[in-house]
């Protein structure tokens, strides 16, 4: 599923630069429940900007779903992200004056559906992630938990293959924390899904299939649980 091949990421340049990733390579099988772990500043958040398509600054390579990132345009690197990547971040990033639904059917926005498709679709995903009950609640009426919930129900909108997770679990108490976990290997175990979490609590996600850890940018441990 993914393949990343001496990948490195400099920001700035000479005595200023700074060394996000150092040639980084690293397989990651379809299906896999993967936690990328590391102090802050270690070079998890890039790494995944890089498997996700957003970052195209690289050295390397870094192939998804078969494809050579590099090799693709500006709009099929966009179709590619809409379509194969669901992101999912710490901050909610959820509209106040929209529902649930409409907070996961406005990801139709950006396809060819229509709005009942979108409804219908955003429904289907809420039911997913246990939010049968939550579809009309604006988010100041939803918990935390619930907020996060609504949040990868948006990520599973366009039915992708991998789901990236930015610190997921960052603004949430342990107990409902757990619960986001044992959803994203649910996804994994159950629906087949690519799931890369990065995060910096590490027993958290004691979970997952594999644990990648960095440090100063480069992979210092990856194995199996």
């Amino acid at each position: 599923m993914i393949r990343l091949t001496n990948v490195s990421r400099q920001y700035g340049r000479g005595e200023e630069a700074t060394h996000a990733l150092r040639s980084v390579s690293l397989d990651i099988p379809d299906g896999a429940f993967v936690k990328v772990v590391g102090t802050s500043g270690s070079g998890k958040t890039t790494l995944l900007n890089i498997i996700g398509g957003l970052d195209t600054e690289y050295s390397g390579t870094a192939e998804v779903a078969g494809r050579d990132l590099r090799d693709m345009a500006d709009r099929e690197l966009s179709r590619f992200r809409n379509l194969t990547v669901g992101f999912v971040f710490q901050h909610f990033h959820l509209l106040d004056h929209l529902d649930a639904r409409q907070n996961v059917a406005l990801a139709g926005f950006f396809s060819d559906g229509d709005v009942r498709q979108a409804d219908e679709r955003a429904e289907e995903v809420l039911v997913r992630v246990g939010l049968r009950d939550k579809l009309h609640q604006l988010p100041g009426r939803l918990s935390g938990g619930q907020k996060q919930r609504v949040a990868i129900a948006r990520a599973l909108f366009s039915r992708p293959r991998l789901v990236l997770a930015d610190e997921p679990t960052g603004n949430l108490d342990t107990r409902t924390g757990g619960q986001v976990i044992g959803l994203f290997q649910s996804l994994s175990r159950e629906d087949g899904l690519t799931v890369v979490a990065v995060t910096h609590e590490d027993q958290l996600f004691r979970q997952a299939d594999l644990s990648v850890r960095l440090e100063d940018g480069r992979i210092v441990e990856a194995g199996r649980r």
